[in-house]
């Protein structure tokens, strides 16, 4: 229910901090339109009048203005609406006016707005302000002309009022907008919780270790947040996998440590307990104890740094950076010195080596030691034949396209065994193999060095008999 409730309270907080916004955005258009269309209509007036005013003074001038008889008969026949005309001197003293004959109790006009923008700027309005002389409202527009300014009125009508106001349709419009707008972001604010609603409930269950059904992925929309949300989940799922494997390998390598290491262990503490409890013991049976405790000391030895070394290419990966410096190297060289370094053994197993690759071979690697790692790969292969080939008489080593091919004509492997060859403690022949000293780990390092180099590795049968391995190395 607290995620129900958290999801909702995102999708509100999300839903009005943005639709507030565009309301905000919305008033704020709207007052402006407003205000813009009602100045625009304002202006036409204003024009109108200005229009007059100078009609007035281009048909009588200074002089016939000023003349009562003159100025009457225009007003009285240019009149628009019960218009009122008033010619004014740069002293706000009123000298015409054809609407109020008594000019001379008419007070100074001066200080009226319209006549201030008029003598300040040549014309000026002033809008629903009532006339102190004939107690009725009017819109003023006022022209200066020299030393006079004309000034006429029409009073606020019906009709009039209707004209000045700004029209309301766009309200409508952008109430109409605003609601489907709000409807669609209601919507998308929906499913942008929803999704984070699925993915909360996928880290709670994660975080309390519960069981995490699969529906949840499916619940997922087809779309962009969909995609992102699969993603989350995918990758959560594939590190909750890789840990598990991680953990899994771990255990499984320390029961067979454990189950490798008991054997030599009791063979030693046999043999010593032996000893210990014979003093009289012949002196080439103990010699012969004390032989086979080296052996089993040697083989624990060689287990123990197998297993050192292959933790520590477990641990490569996450171990160097993007940053680190890339070394470069040839691997020719280091094959043939495996190759140097085994040939008293491979020649007392009468196996001769074939080498089929060109003069230089030059890869990168991002580790500090490449040439002990590319080593490792070809010394185990060679160890992996001496030890498990049975009737090889040759081996041959080749590259070709990017690709290492290292195979043997001995007894093979049987196909069922092939895919777990790369396993660590796993053994064809399990008695036999440990009577011949393996570790079983020869082959699982050689495969964690070409992973570990960006590479892939296979098994697979010789034709004729045999074991083949192909593998590159891409680091």
């Amino acid at each position: 229910m607290a995620t129900v409730l958290r999801s909702k309270s995102f999708q509100r907080n999300l839903f009005f901090s943005i639709g507030g916004i565009f309301l905000l955005f919305a008033i704020c258009f709207s007052l402006y339109q407003y205000r813009r269309e009602k100045e625009y209509k304002i202006d036409i007036l204003h024009s109108r009048l200005q229009t007059y005013n100078y009609e007035l003074m281009q048909s009588l001038g200074d002089q016939g203005v000023l003349c009562d008889s003159l100025f009457e008969a225009y007003t009285q026949s240019h009149s628009i609406d019960r218009m009122r005309v008033t010619i004014i001197d740069t002293n706000g003293r009123v000298l015409q006016d054809n609407y109020y004959q008594a000019i001379d109790s008419l007070p100074n006009h001066l200080k009226r707005i319209e006549v201030q923008e008029a003598l300040a700027n040549g014309n000026g309005y002033d809008i629903k302000r009532t006339s102190e002389s004939t107690h009725e409202t009017y819109f003023y527009s006022a022209t200066r002309f020299g030393n006079l300014v004309v000034r006429s009125a029409v009073p606020y009508s019906a009709e009039l009022t209707e004209s000045l106001k700004a029209d309301n349709t766009f309200f409508y419009f952008t109430i109409a907008i605003t609601f489907l707008l709000s409807i669609v972001l209601y919507l998308n604010t929906r499913r942008i919780s929803r999704h984070i609603r699925y993915l909360r409930e996928f880290a709670v269950k994660a975080e309390k270790g519960e069981e995490l059904d699969h529906e949840l992925e499916q619940r997922l929309p087809d779309d962009e947040l969909g995609e992102i949300s699969h993603t989350i989940i995918t990758l959560y799922w594939k590190l909750r996998h890789s840990e598990e494997d991680k953990l899994r390998l771990k255990r499984q390598l320390t029961q067979n440590a454990a189950h490798e290491l008991k054997t030599p262990a009791a063979s030693i503490h046999g043999y010593l307990e032996s000893i210990l409890d014979n003093p009289d013991m012949p002196q080439d049976k103990r010699q012969h104890f004390l032989e086979r405790c080296y052996a089993q000391s040697e083989r624990m030895s060689k287990l123990l740094m197998d297993m050192s070394q292959l933790t520590r290419l477990d641990e490569m990966p996450a171990s160097f950076s993007e940053n680190r410096e890339i070394n470069n190297f040839d691997i020719v060289p280091i094959v043939y010195n495996v190759l140097e370094d085994t040939a008293l053994q491979l020649q007392e197993k009468g196996i001769k080596p074939i080498v089929e690759l060109p003069e230089s071979i030059l890869i990168s690697s991002p580790f500090a030691d490449p040439e002990s790692l590319i080593y490792s790969i070809f010394r185990n292969l060679v160890d992996n034949v001496l030890s498990h080939a049975t009737g090889a008489t040759s081996i041959r080593i080749s590259y070709n396209n990017g690709e290492f091919v290292f195979s043997d004509n001995g007894a093979g492997v049987a196909p069922l065994h092939l895919p777990y060859l790369f396993e660590r403690f796993y053994r064809v022949d399990k008695g036999r193999s440990r009577k011949l000293g393996g570790t079983g780990l020869g082959l699982a390092i050689v495969k964690n060095t070409v992973v570990a180099h960006s590479g892939t590795i296979t098994a697979l049968s010789t034709p004729g008999g045999g074991l083949t391995i192909k593998f590159t190395l891409q680091a």
